[in-house]
């Protein structure tokens, strides 16, 4: 079983072993603002089940009708855990307004929040472990399902805060009212991942993760590459695809040219921490590029190397080379 299998059945045992003691609690209490919680534990299971669906998936090899593979599929999964965080947060909202006009008696609220104390620690650690492991390999689906564990764990946390209200007070509207603030706050989560997956589908450009490709690219630099332009990052699941421009000395023969875009090729993979697909195209030098050539003993210079322009994410995205962007 791979590693992202394994930590998104974590995350499928946990959630199934605290939705039951979150409605045990609510069993117990009858008390909207804990129902509120147990709902959107309802929505980690089935978010999980799909998740580890998608994971499977995302992990077949490449195909005849998959060239890329089957990485999109995580953004699917997050946007579908998404929507049900977002569908959750209307019924907790709608069950909250219902029970304003139609109020029900609290009881053994002691016994609850312990209860709920319980899975709140539990799911910010298990939240914390997959959201650090997620990032480390890459997969949004294992972070986005860190993210809502640990969504989770404050909602409890803030209900934690409210039932010890309500024992204090004896005032019970302030059950409906934690109900509104934590339905109000889950839906806002599931807006922010439906935005983060449709942005995925979408192939929104990461800044992020540009970002860490002009580092790379910054720290393996060759003086035969005189400039990289038109950079474009997909993010595939854990994988990456990048095309881009590579400017090298135009008297360098096809084997030479082949030899250096391999090199490009294996630096960047060593240096990047996800699996990165290359699609790189190969530019001829111009005379206006001499002079921040680096390269020595040039046989056709035309002027001298003046200064070395830096790679940034601004210029290497850019469709044209350096020297048409000073």
């Amino acid at each position: 079983m791979s590693r992202q299998r394994r930590l998104i059945l974590l995350s499928l045992l946990t959630g199934i072993v605290l939705m039951l003691v979150k409605f045990i609690a609510y069993f117990l209490t009858d008390s909207n603002a804990i129902f509120t919680d147990a709902a959107e534990s309802i929505v980690n299971v089935i978010a999980s089940s799909f998740a580890f669906y998608s994971i499977y998936l995302s992990s077949q090899p490449k195909d005849e009708n998959h060239p890329y593979g089957h990485g999109k599929v995580e953004f699917f999964s997050v946007f579908v855990e998404g929507g049900l965080i977002f569908i959750a947060g209307s019924i907790i909202l709608i069950k909250a307004g219902y029970n304003f006009f139609f109020p029900n008696e609290l009881q053994n609220i002691s016994e609850g929040i312990g209860l709920i104390a319980i899975t709140a620690v539990i799911n910010f650690a298990v939240g914390f472990y997959l959201m650090k492991r997620g990032k480390a390999i890459r997969s949004l689906t294992i972070e986005a399902d860190g993210k809502h564990l640990q969504v989770d764990a404050y909602s409890s946390l803030g209900l934690i805060v409210g039932l010890y209200l309500i024992q204090l007070t004896k005032l019970p509207w302030i059950d409906i009212l934690i109900s509104f603030i934590l339905g109000s706050f889950i839906l806002y989560n599931g807006y922010k991942l439906l935005r983060k997956s449709i942005s995925g589908l979408m192939d929104e450009s990461d800044l992020g993760i540009v970002e860490e490709v002009v580092e790379e690219l910054n720290k393996a630099r060759k003086k035969d590459w005189i400039d990289v332009h038109n950079l474009r990052v997909q993010r595939y699941g854990n994988e990456l695809h990048i095309d881009c421009h590579v400017t090298l000395p135009n008297y360098y023969t096809l084997t030479e040219v082949h030899d250096r875009i391999s090199d490009f090729d294996h630096l960047l993979n060593k240096g990047l921490q996800s699996p990165t697909e290359f699609f790189v195209h190969a530019d001829p030098c111009l005379p206006e590029c001499c002079h921040y050539c680096k390269v020595e003993a040039c046989p056709i210079r035309s002027e001298a190397f003046r200064k070395e322009i830096e790679w940034t994410s601004e210029n290497v995205t850019r469709n044209m080379k350096h020297f048409r962007s000073q």
